[in-house]
């Protein structure tokens, strides 16, 4: 179940790999004045470096091996509950690299949070980057939305933009895209722990509004703008 009573929200954060947005949101609620606090990290892989990375900060960690369980309703049953055990206000994906079904989806409606490499509708799944350069797209860039059934397709919070230059490649555009990856997520994530952010409808509301588009991370100020 979900904590009902939020005096400093409860952050559970899911990560795969190096965990380097992971870092950044760690990073960001160990100052006092974050209004939230990570309670755990959990992760398909045993040996991913997000597990070192939370160790290192004092959080505590679970491991749900995706390679134990014989189907996705299998490994997502196992996983919430280990989620559930932390009671969270919020749940981040974090370079969660799992297709995560529609029961668990649900489960956590409303509550549950991603990170995508891409300017959103463009480019669900995954070599976001080789594919807007393959398109011959002038801007690339991140987006942060709220999950729902579709696979990257729930309503988008804010985004940041990189311009594609004419001698990029995949692995350099990424880099860039992923330093705005590391401004954007913790402002999202204070954002939802404040109660500015929820959705409702699946139409994303900002200090008790809808938003008509995302918000994004502005170049020069290097802070969200409408």
């Amino acid at each position: 179940m979900i904590a009902q009573d939020i005096t400093e929200p409860r952050i559970v954060v899911l990560a795969s790999g190096n965990g380097t947005n992971l870092q950044t949101l760690i990073d960001a609620t160990i100052s006092q004045a974050f209004p939230g606090k990570i309670v755990a990290v959990g992760c398909n892989r045993p040996r991913a470096f997000a597990l070192e990375r939370a160790a290192q900060a004092g959080i505590e960690t679970f491991t749900v091996d995706h390679t134990e369980h014989d189907s996705r309703e299998s490994f997502d049953a196992a996983l919430g509950a280990e989620i559930d055990r932390h009671a969270p206000d919020l749940l981040v994906l974090a370079g969660f690299m799992r297709i995560l079904t529609t029961e668990f989806v649900r489960r956590y409606h409303g509550l549950m949070i991603n990170i995508h490499p891409s300017l959103l509708p463009k480019y669900t799944g995954l070599k976001t980057h080789q594919r807007a350069l393959d398109a011959g797209d002038k801007v690339h860039g991140v987006s942060v939305h709220f999950v729902t059934e579709d696979l990257d397709g729930g309503p988008v919070i804010a985004q940041a933009e990189v311009a594609i230059a004419p001698s990029d490649s995949a692995e350099i555009l990424a880099e860039r895209v992923r330093t705005k990856e590391h401004l954007l997520y913790p402002i999202v994530v204070r954002w939802f722990c404040e109660g500015r952010l929820k959705m409702e409808a699946d139409v994303v509301h900002f200090d008790g509004m809808p938003l008509p588009k995302p918000l994004y991370l502005a170049e020069e100020s290097q802070a969200p703008a409408d």
